[in-house]
Parts: C-alpha cells; structure tokens; sequence
C-alpha cells in the first residue's frame, strides 16, 4: 500500500546510542533503550509526558517480560496511564511502522500527539530450550526429592543443557530457508558484484559516520544512555564507527556465509546492535508556529522474493515514485538502511536496469539512478549498526537532520526488511 494522508509533521526526533550487541548497552533491555529515547525526545521537544496522546513502538525480539513493549516504555516514561501505547512488528520496518501507524491514528482523530519509535536489544534476545528439555524441566519442577534423583539418573542428558540460540533464528526465514547473510550471497551472485566493491562501500561506510561525529553532527541526534541502565559507564557515543578502518583490514576477513565461494564478510555487514530512536509526531496543520524538524509527505510498502529480500527497497522506491509522480532525481538525499554491502549496490544496479524494471516492476523505465554520493552521507549500518526494531525510526530522524544540515529540502529514506519486503519514505525540510 502507499500513503494517501495529510502530510505528518516530525517535531523532534532522539536515538540513544548504537552499541555493538554484548557490549557497552548489554545490560540495558529493549524497554529501557526505548525510555530514554522517549525522555530524551520529550525534553527535545519541550513538551510533558503529559502531553502525549499515545505511544507506538516497533520492536521485533519481543522482550519476554514486557510483551506489550510500546506500552511498558510508554509507563516508564511518565505518559499516564489513560494513553494508550501498542507495539508494531515488520521485522527490519518496525521502526518505519511505527510512524506510519502513528500517521493513521492521527488521521483517525484518535489523538493530536504521538511518540513514535523503535527499539531493539539484541544482546538480550532469549537463549531457547528445545522440546525435549522443555520437557524435562517442567517434569523436574513437578518432581520431589526421589523424583528429581531418579530423573538425573534416567533421563538427564548433557545435550539438555544446549539452548537454542533465538537470535540466530531470528536472523533466518522459515520460508526460503536461507538466513539474512545467503539472501546478501544470493544477490551478490545475482548481480555479479565483487568483494573489493563491497569492501570499498563498507570502509566508505565508515570513514563518513566518523567524519559526521568528529564534526559533531550527531551530538545532537543521540541522547546518552546513563550509568544507571548500564550498570556501569553511561554510553554517549555510537561503537560502531571504526576511524582506521582500511581495505586491507577488510581483505583479511573470510567469508561467513559462504565460507568456499562468498564475499560477504563480517566487515561488509552491519553489526548485530542495541538502540532505540523515537520521534514525536503529529498534524502538519496543527504546528500552533512551531517549526517541525521535517514532515513525511508520502510511504510505499512493497513486497518480493524472500531469498531476494535485499532488493526490498527498489520495489517499494518503484511504488512510491509511481503513486506520487515523482522521479528518483528529485530527492536531494537518500537513506538505504546497510543491511550489507552487496545489497545497497544491487538495489543500485536494479533500479538503474530497464530488463529488471520491465521483468519484475512491470514498468517500461528503470527506476533511476541511485547516486551513491546522495546515499548515507553520514555514514550507514555498517557502521553505525542496525537494531532491527529500530532502524526504520533512525533513517527518518538521521535523513531530516542531514538535509537540513546541508541546506537542502526533499528526502528518501528505505530499507530491505528479512522475509522479503521494502519500505520507503519520503521527507522534506522547511
């Protein structure tokens, strides 16, 4: 579907820091990275928990003890308790739909104020039981004294005592029975694109997200996270940026998802991550003169082949561009979210392609040309990181903030999202 609705107004937007997943935000769970996105995007914007007429949140791990993720950190904050508050899951979209779910709201007249957002920790993704331990330990809890004794003797079994890994789960689809990284190997055979390309794109990835620390364009986007969450230092800064990051570094790495015949490593990959960003949103007609970071003019979902889910963002850019008579060149800048390398330069392939346009968008023109100096000039998931619930938010947040830092006015942001789908956004400045 694509967006037919008034446009949406974006009064301020935070991210905490990104961190590398079992590092420096490890102790911190999903609902508290997303209340301190919260606190922090409220105090940005000068306004009072009170304020908020409801909280929606994408996330995608679902914290076991806060099912309803949205509106734990929605509680947490101070938003009372008569708000209502939901989570949204579109796996690496969440974060996009978020907002979109906002806009609808608001044009349903639920409320006239919404904080919007993503989080994810990764680091705090449950370890599994298979069925068999499962079975033993609820038998072991039901069990006395002899029965427990009895039980070791009779059925305990090392091989118990090896939990299932739901992270790596949540990085493959039951569908296509490939994980995230052989989807990213499909497409770089698929498209014939090299390892020194993607290495190139990673180490590009990186020199621009230091450059944009360094000059400080991101001080004001993150909000740290403080010592009390982490349960040791506050984390003010992103781990991910690496200023030496070389080719030569890169060329040392092998291949993980194809370890005989790939070329997706590690380094052309973005980083498994803990984060959150939250955005408040509401009418564009409704600023009361207050001036809007940026507002959300138009979005288009999309989808395609799950073993092809990379190539997301070229389906659903396709569509958006149709639905609003718009052309790629018309955006002063682009966010692609960097799942990995190979994938932002097939999508560049792609839309440049008039046989891939007329077989699979059933358009008789590409759909342009992707302009890698437009694209992530502040540096993208590789590396910076990509919180899977959180992504989609950041990409909205980072892509308003670079255009008007730079002095320019349209933007697209999108992104490939596991399962096969696309998401795409566009956004403007004053």
């Amino acid at each position: 579907m694509t967006a037919t609705l008034p446009p949406l107004a974006v009064l301020a937007g935070v991210r905490t820091p990104f961190a590398k997943a079992f590092g420096a935000l490890a102790n911190v769970p999903a609902d508290r990275l997303g209340q301190v996105a919260v606190e922090g995007v409220l105090a940005r914007a000068n306004l009072r928990p009170t304020d908020v007429g409801e909280v929606v949140f994408g996330n995608v791990a679902g914290q076991p003890d806060a099912s309803n993720i949205g509106r734990v950190i929605a509680l947490r904050s101070g938003v009372p308790h008569d708000r209502v508050a939901h989570t949204v899951n579109r796996n690496c979209a969440s974060g996009m739909e978020s907002v979109f779910a906002a806009w609808q709201a608001l044009n349903e007249g639920r409320t006239d104020l919404i904080v919007a957002g993503g989080t994810e920790s990764m680091s705090n993704v449950p370890l599994l039981w298979n069925n068999k331990a499962r079975d033993f330990f609820m038998d072991w809890r039901r069990a006395g004294l002899g029965g427990k004794a009895s039980m070791l003797l009779r059925r305990f079994r090392p091989a118990l005592l090896k939990p299932v890994a739901a992270l790596e789960l949540g990085l493959g689809d039951p569908t296509c029975g490939l994980n995230m990284g052989q989807t990213a190997e499909v497409l770089a055979k698929e498209f014939a694109i090299p390892r020194q390309a993607q290495d190139e794109f990673a180490v590009t990835s990186h020199q621009r997200a230091v450059a944009a620390w360094k000059r400080g364009f991101f001080a004001d986007e993150v909000v740290p996270v403080p010592a009390a969450f982490t349960k040791g230092e506050g984390v003010a800064t992103d781990t991910g940026p690496r200023p030496g990051q070389s080719l030569d570094a890169l060329a040392k790495l092998k291949p993980i998802f194809d370890r005989k015949g790939g070329s997706v490593t590690a380094g052309n990959s973005c980083p498994i991550t803990d984060g959150a960003a939250a955005l408040v949103v509401t009418h564009a007609d409704k600023l009361a003169g207050r001036e809007p970071l940026g507002t959300i003019r138009g979005y288009a979902l999309a989808g395609c082949d799950p073993k092809r889910m990379g190539l997301g963002p070229v389906f659903a850019v396709h569509k958006l561009l149709r639905q609003t008579g718009a052309t790629l060149a018309d955006f002063d800048l682009i966010e692609i979210n960097e799942a990995f390398a190979v994938q932002v330069l097939a999508c560049k392939q792609a839309m440049a392609s008039a046989e891939f346009a007329r077989r699979e968008l059933n358009d008789d023109k590409p759909v342009g040309d992707l302009d890698l100096s437009k694209v992530n000039v502040n540096g993208g998931a590789i590396a910076l990181g990509h919180p899977v619930g959180t992504s989609g938010t950041r990409l909205i947040l980072t892509l308003m903030r670079a255009l008007r830092d730079r002095g320019l006015k349209r933007g697209l942001a999108a992104l490939c999202v596991g399962g096969g789908q696309g998401a795409a956004v566009w956004v403007e400045t004053p």
